[in-house]
């Protein structure tokens, strides 16, 4: 499929990073598919809103602190045409909920798990590796 800009289908998410000695990120499953809080842009939403919002609803977490520049990182497009902007954002909440999403009548995600980079690297697809790279160099820059 070739994607044109009519084509690409944006979603926006966060990175959900908070300090546990060294630093862990929220990771969340669906069927076999790891990814980080995320879902498609409503109409009348901003990328950011859209990110804060989806945060919420699939993990519970509020208290999320973002840059004041609302920096971000994209991913290129993949699948049907999907192009993912992640915003960073610090937590200091550690329990995570799988609210039920009401138009599933189920929690869209089947797990969660706070892990370091070593491990999110394991178990996120390559098309977010990019993403994972911006996070490790903002939060431990070398």
């Amino acid at each position: 499929m070739t994607v044109t800009p009519a084509t690409v289908v944006r979603s926006a998410g966060v990175v959900i990073a908070r300090r546990r000695g060294s630093w862990r990120l929220l990771v969340l499953r669906a069927a076999r598919n790891w990814d980080f809080p995320k879902g498609l842009i409503g109409e009348g939403e901003d990328a950011l809103e859209t990110a804060r919002r989806e945060a919420t609803e699939e993990t519970g977490i509020s208290d999320l602190t973002f840059d004041a520049a609302e920096s971000h990182k994209e991913t290129i497009a993949y699948g049907t045409g999907e192009v993912a902007r992640y915003y960073l954002a610090i937590t200091n909440t550690e329990e995570v909920t799988l609210p039920i999403a009401h138009e599933l009548g189920r929690p869209a995600h089947d797990e969660w798990r706070w892990v370091t980079f070593d491990e999110a690297e394991d178990v996120l697809p390559p098309r977010l590796t990019a993403v994972l790279e911006w996070v490790r160099d903002t939060l431990e820059p070398r």
